[in-house]
């Protein structure tokens, strides 16, 4: 391995301009090929950051890992929010379903502690909570007490 280079592109919009241009050039890679391939991978992060590493190989060849976007990201997505609250504790910017936190969960699930889908939800909760955002239009402290309770877990299996 020749080398690598990690920066955080808007997903489907990486260009050959800095960050990853300026970083490929001295390598020799055909920078063209590598920011298509990048957006290829990162096309359905449409909108979002998405943190990527590109690993040169020495015959010139490359790969790319893409990694997820941050929680805060994807719950501003299926929140359809810009940004989160400025005082999270008074102010509420929007609202998802307990399904779309599950979704989170899963696409978040290997980068995060839980070793369960419940304990990987009430972690998108939690960081719901920190942003304005209300499960089932519910603060987190009550949303959490109701998935412990099982009144979820219909949807938490």
């Amino acid at each position: 391995m020749m080398g690598e280079i990690k920066a955080m592109v808007d997903g489907g919009k990486a260009s050959a301009g800095p960050p990853i241009g300026p970083a490929l050039a001295p390598t020799g890679v055909n920078i063209g090929e590598v920011v298509a391939k990048i957006n290829e991978k990162t096309a359905s992060f449409a909108g979002m950051k998405v943190p990527i590493k590109v690993i040169i190989n020495a015959n010139k060849t490359f790969e790319i890992e893409v990694g997820s976007p941050p929680m805060s990201a994807l719950i501003k997505k299926e929140a359809g929010i810009s940004k989160a609250a400025g005082n999270p504790k008074t102010e509420k910017v929007g609202n998802i379903t307990i399904e779309q936190a599950r979704k989170i969960a899963e696409m978040k699930i290997e980068d995060i502690n839980s070793f369960n889908i419940k304990a990987a939800v009430k972690e998108v909760v939690g960081t719901c909570d920190s942003m304005g955002v209300h499960v089932e239009g519910r603060r987190a402290k009550n949303i959490m007490g109701a998935i412990d309770n099982g009144n979820f877990d219909d949807k938490l299996q």
